[in-house]
Parts: C-alpha cells; structure tokens; sequence
C-alpha cells in the first residue's frame, strides 16, 4: 500500500518527547482518514481491543493511549519512506542552522512511531476524544527497511530556521503473507 504523510512545521534536531509527540498527534489526524478508506476500511477487525482469540488486532496500550501502528510485528508489514524535505538553507547545506539531517531525520522517525514506553509520551498528555485508537505509522522505527531523502529549500520568507514542510512516500510491504495484511502490503 502506498500514501503520502504531510508535515508543516518545526523540526528540531534532538527534538524533546513534545515535539516528537506533536508530530505524532499530525500524522494520527492524517492516518485516522487513512484507515477510512480502502483498503484499511475493509479491515476494521484489526481495531479490535481486546480481539477474539484467532483474529489479528494491531492495538497495543501504553499508558492511557490504545494505538494503532499500521507497519507492525502482528501485521508482518514493513515500510519504506521517501521523503521530500524542504528546509529554508542553500541546496547541500546539511549541517547548519537548522541542525544536523540526521537528528532531525531521527526526531520524525520517533514522530511516526508509538512510542514503546509510557516514558516517551509527555507526562502533561492524555488522549484527546479523537485519539482513541491514536494511528501510527510504525509500532516501532526498526520496522523502516528503506529510506530516500531528497532535500530542497523551503522558499517562504517567512520560515524560521527549524521550519520544513515534509511530504513522505511511505510503502507498506508484507514480509509474510497472512489474512490480515492482504491488501496492505
């Protein structure tokens, strides 16, 4: 299966549990009306909490939050990302003002993951009524087989230094084939 994530906004490297919890919180809107739509409409069951013994769920509990990762270990689904990364510096200016590529790649990809620990969401947060599953995109970052970056510059006067627009190809693909990953994968 393949989509587009969309993210307008700071990005910091080393970016704190708020900011990857922001992040998350703008990819859960998105994959909410991702999992609406066919193919993930037609599997509903995989919401199910608690499910029935023998059917497949993606749900896993943290804390107060029940998420709902797409590329998981229950699913045997892995994904790719290609992300077009624009940022207000010079083409090839990497390591500058808005902070080294890597860290910041590392601060997205804890923003499209569930966290594992209740230590990883901010202690100040609850689930909103709409939260609830709260989407991911990963049960865990290990799950990224592939990623491509292409960076570009962010041509907006207005932009501060930690400011990008991400637009990000995910593909999910089925390292096995079970009942509850076809058509996703």
């Amino acid at each position: 299966m393949e989509f587009h994530l969309l993210y307008d906004g700071p990005l910091r490297a080393n970016g704190d549990l708020r900011e990857k919890h922001t992040l998350r919180k703008n990819f859960h809107k998105q994959l909410a009306v991702l999992w609406q739509q066919v193919p993930l409409a037609g599997h509903d069951r995989l919401l199910l909490d608690p499910a029935p013994p023998g059917v497949v769920s993606v749900i896993q509990h943290v804390g107060a939050y029940t998420f709902a990762p797409l590329a998981c270990r229950a699913l045997r689904l892995v994904c790719e990302l290609d992300v077009v990364f624009l940022r207000p510096e010079a083409p090839g200016a990497v390591v500058t003002q808005g902070g080294d590529i890597d860290n910041r790649l590392k601060t997205l990809f804890d923003g499209l993951r569930m966290p594992g620990v209740l230590t990883e969401i901010p202690a100040s947060e609850t689930p909103a009524e709409d939260e609830t599953p709260f989407f991911c995109l990963l049960e865990d970052d290990n799950l990224i087989t592939r990623v491509n970056v292409a960076t570009d510059r962010l041509l907006r006067t207005s932009a501060g230094a930690n400011d990008v627009v991400l637009m990000i190809h995910a593909t999910t693909k089925a390292v096995e084939a079970i009942w509850a990953n076809t058509g996703l994968g």
